[in-house]
């Protein structure tokens, strides 16, 4: 895996952690659970579009429209990893607190965003 896909991971989970903290610090377990649900949620969807659009190409001069069609196809491997997960959790966690659960999931795709505009 690149470097930069592996900072992102890292900065990722170090929000998620920091904002299970808060809210298990402010309102409690389930938020705090809620919290770190929300965090994987969305690294789960960052890893399904590392995964799918970051992938090496079989031949090694890959032509641009392979390759942007391998960064639409993350982005839809993406986007149904968030709604399936998201139904999941919402369907399978009583104790569901969603503020907590949308500010994580919020914060850890904004670490993302950043990563994009990160320069090396």
């Amino acid at each position: 895996m690149h470097p930069q896909v592996r900072w992102v991971f890292r900065c990722q989970l170090a929000v998620t952690l920091a904002a299970a903290l808060i809210a298990w610090m402010v309102l409690g377990v389930n938020a705090a659970v809620s919290a770190v649900l929300g965090g994987v949620i969305a690294i789960a969807s960052a890893f399904a579009y590392a995964w799918r659009a970051l992938r090496p190409q079989r031949q090694a001069g890959a032509d641009a429209r392979k390759a942007f069609q391998a960064q639409v196809a993350g982005e839809g491997y993406k986007f149904a990893v968030t709604l399936l997960l998201f139904a999941g959790v919402f369907k399978g966690y009583d104790q569901l607190a969603a503020l907590p659960l949308f500010l994580a999931y919020a914060a850890t795709v904004v670490v993302y965003w950043m990563a994009l505009l990160r320069q090396q």
